[in-house]
């Protein structure tokens, strides 16, 4: 009754410290612990490493769920024989993440279906297993809740949603005009991301039709591109869609 008892408060302990590894595996882990002849500190140290490992792996899996990645994709997926051109050592260096360390930027500029996107996320996501904050979101729906934060007078709460994260992602910038506003909106939060936070940005545009992007502003367009390429590397991707790429074998 009494080693009852004795278990039933120290489960009791354990829930109210949230140790759930430890809850459930200590009667279990000690009575391998009498047949093996652990030490007490072995024993210990089996729990202390499980609830490390769960509480690690929920970290990552909450970091994941926050970048708000609308497919996940690895490296390891990516079908290097279907770009006609890319640099496969350059990208893979990349995954070793000093970048993002560094807080400089990744920029891939290619045609459509070409793999950006998919690059783009695998690198977000290699980024969240290594316990990094990571925000994917295109360049529109940066610009439109800027806009709506803007007009609520919410604005500098709102750009720290985009200027937080260790790394992060704008995808499809250049498949849609951004006007005046939109684009001004925009080089706030690279101008705050500059030398603070690594940015990686997939486009369809070479850099010379960049002004073209922001309504033709080539001074507003110059000064996004200095803080971009100060610090960044780009990589230029050919190659036909890969979306089309059953269509075409037919």
């Amino acid at each position: 009754m009494m080693d009852t008892d004795n278990e039933s408060l120290l489960d009791r302990h354990l829930k109210y410290l949230k140790l759930p590894f430890m809850r459930e595996q200590h009667h279990p882990l000690a009575k391998q612990a009498a047949k093996d002849g652990w030490s007490h500190e072995d024993y210990l140290e089996k729990l202390a490493d499980g609830e490390a490992a769960l509480r690690k792996d929920r970290s990552i899996q909450r970091r994941i769920r926050m970048a708000r990645f609308p497919v996940i994709k690895t490296l390891d997926q990516f079908n290097w024989t279907w770009p006609k051109k890319i640099n496969r050592l350059q990208v893979q260096q990349l995954f070793r993440l000093q970048f993002v360390k560094q807080a400089s930027n990744v920029i891939f500029i290619g045609g459509v279906g070409v793999g950006k996107t998919h690059l783009a996320s695998a690198l977000g996501y290699a980024a969240c297993l290594e316990g990094l904050p990571v925000l994917f979101t295109t360049a529109i729906d940066v610009i439109n809740t800027l806009a709506s934060a803007q007009a609520a007078g919410t604005i500098k709460q709102t750009l720290k949603k985009f200027t937080k994260p260790s790394l992060l992602i704008l995808d499809e910038l250049g498949f849609l005009p951004i006007d005046k506003t939109g684009a001004d909106l925009l080089f706030q939060v690279i101008s705050l991301r500059y030398e603070q936070g690594a940015l990686v940005i997939t486009s369809n545009r070479a850099f010379k039709d960049w002004p073209e992007i922001f309504n033709n502003d080539s001074t507003l367009t110059s000064a996004i591109l200095d803080r971009l390429l100060h610090h960044a590397e780009t990589i230029l991707i050919e190659g036909k869609s890969y979306r089309m790429k059953e269509q075409i074998e037919v």
